[in-house]
């Protein structure tokens, strides 16, 4: 792989996993464009390595509440950190079984699916602009809201479908607070990419050359760094609701790429 397009890779990777306008489908549309051929072979392990720098980023902007919530597991004291921790387990479920038994059928959806990646950025879009538009709420998300939002997570793992745009959309529906539901979404995310690259290793799905190093590590280090930066970033702008601007990015995008497919097909 060429250096530059992984750099590119990771500082759209990083950008994206963060801001409400999905990873996965920015991914798929910037391998397209820059037509990385090499990528192929290595497209497993180099996205396993993006998503694993950008999980260490979001621990790193919310270190002190990983570490309340590590503690709260093991505190019956502390009963508001041991709720919260239980809630970010349930809201896993529905990823855990969708990653389990629809693995394949997700994997073909990551290969030039263009015109179908499209498709879903217009679901993000619409999705983002009915969130904006609802009025302002203070709820704490409770434990029926957290598997509501796991739902939205498993359902993002099609590419096109924002996670952070879907979950954080789904808890302002349901009247969460916009930082309480920004946090929620941020964390919730952190097991399931760490167990997912355990998971790959262990299997051997996916295996390391020397000769692969140099992209991967010009990769990791853009997502870490583009994703300190996007992450504070949106929360910022979740507080500011600004998702609207967000939804017609969405929009634009999705049908740009959408013509584009037609096109070429």
């Amino acid at each position: 792989m060429e250096l530059l397009d992984a750099l590119i890779l990771g500082i759209i990777q990083g950008i994206t996993e963060f801001l409400p306008v999905s990873s996965s489908g920015h991914l798929e549309l910037a391998k397209s464009i820059l037509g990385a051929e090499g990528l192929a072979e290595q497209q497993l392990s180099f996205t396993v390595v993006l998503h694993f720098a950008t999980a260490l980023s979001t621990m790193v902007i919310f270190r002190k509440d990983i570490g309340e919530l590590i503690l709260g597991l093991f505190n019956t004291k502390d009963s508001e950190s041991r709720n919260f921790a239980l809630k970010i387990i349930l809201s896993m479920i529905p990823a855990v079984v969708i990653g389990l038994f629809f693995e394949e059928a997700l994997e073909s959806l990551f290969s030039g699916q263009v015109i179908f990646v499209g498709g879903m950025l217009l679901v993000t879009g619409g999705l983002l602009y009915i969130a904006d538009r609802s009025k302002e709420n203070q709820k704490k998300v409770s434990y029926s809201h957290a598997v509501i939002i796991g739902i939205a997570q498993g359902i993002a793992m099609l590419p096109g479908i924002s996670r952070s745009g879907a979950t954080i959309a789904t808890a302002v529906l349901l009247k969460v607070d916009k930082s309480k539901a920004a946090r929620f979404s941020f964390l919730m995310v952190i097991p399931l990419i760490f167990g997912k690259v355990a998971k790959d290793l262990l299997s051997g799905t996916i295996a390391f050359e020397g000769t692969d190093s140099p992209g991967l590590i010009m990769g990791f280090c853009a997502a870490f760094v583009s994703g300190l930066l996007a992450c504070q970033w949106m929360l910022t702008l979740v507080k500011k609701s600004k998702l609207f601007y967000f939804a017609i990015y969405c929009l634009c995008v999705g049908s740009i790429a959408i013509i584009l497919g037609l096109i070429n097909n």
